[in-house]
């Protein structure tokens, strides 16, 4: 099967089945849909960070290229790593998606922005800034493993991560 940008996440699980843990994962369904853009794929871009959003501002204002960022944030709902200023610049800058393990804010511009975002919660408050964390790193979301350059598809079925080949 070769993935293209319209392969659904369904599809992607029927067909890769009997790789799932090798090739396949799938993340847990505790993320919810916060973006203009329901559906979304590309290669994945990481950041670990916790309760600072430095470099997750650093990447998005950075050309996207159909990528998809994916942000590691411990799981926190203390501090939302993206707003709408944030989720503008990403879609300004062409990148397909967010995924955060942590929680975001401004719920009705990101709903406005011409990308895709999840999350796991809504947070008001804003992060501090220290430009602490690491960029392109493989990070674990929420007990699977996501290293850059693997394939993130989601859609409104869920979200599945194709290992990239070595």
């Amino acid at each position: 099967m070769t993935i293209v940008d319209d392969t659904s996440t369904c599809d992607l699980c029927d067909h890769y089945k009997h790789d799932l843990g090798t090739t396949l994962f799938v993340l847990p369904p505790v993320f919810h849909d916060y973006g203009a853009e329901h559906r979304f794929s590309g290669e994945a871009v990481t950041i670990k960070c916790f309760e600072d959003n430095s470099l997750v501002k650093a990447a998005l204002d950075e050309p996207g290229k159909g990528r998809v960022l994916v942000v590691d944030g411990g799981g926190s709902l203390r501090r939302a790593l993206v707003g709408g200023n944030i989720a503008a610049a990403a879609a300004r800058n062409g990148w397909a998606g967010v995924v955060v393990d942590g929680a975001v804010r401004d719920a009705a511009e990101l709903a406005e922005a011409a990308v895709g975002i999840r999350a796991l919660a809504l947070m008001p408050l804003p992060t501090e800034k220290r430009g602490a964390g690491e960029r392109d790193v493989p990070v674990r979301i929420q007990g699977v493993w996501v290293r850059p350059g693997d394939r993130v598809v989601a859609d409104a079925d869920g979200i599945v991560v194709l290992i990239a080949a070595p």
